[in-house]
């Protein structure tokens, strides 16, 4: 007894073109954010305090305080608002802003 190799039509039995269907699109919300990074009000910002000796040289007056941070834009895919939270989160944690020194604040857009 021999055995014979199956004929490519009949593995495919049960597909009309003889292709394997691909599987329909799948459209994940595009989520934009903006993450706001600014040093702790206890932690000294002696860049911010050149910047406003600057501005005072400069002529500009009346800035009593001057603090520099940072603004993260950036785009993420999630399925839905709270799970984009939770990952803007982690990042903003862990990775943009240190713990230690800087506080973040969290700016999502839905789609």
């Amino acid at each position: 007894m021999t055995l014979q190799q199956p004929r490519i039509n009949e593995c495919l039995k049960g597909s009309v073109s003889g292709r394997i269907q691909p599987a329909p699109p799948v459209i994940v919300p595009l989520y934009q954010a903006r993450v706001l990074v600014r040093l702790r009000p206890s932690v000294l910002d002696p860049a911010g305090e050149a910047a406003r000796s600057a501005a005072n040289r400069l002529g500009v007056e009346g800035i009593s305080k001057l603090r520099i941070g940072k603004s993260v834009e950036m785009e993420v895919e999630a399925p839905d608002e709270a799970e984009a939270r939770r990952r803007l989160e982690l990042l903003s944690d862990r990775l943009l802003a240190n713990p230690v020194i800087e506080d973040w604040s969290l700016e999502l857009q839905n789609p």
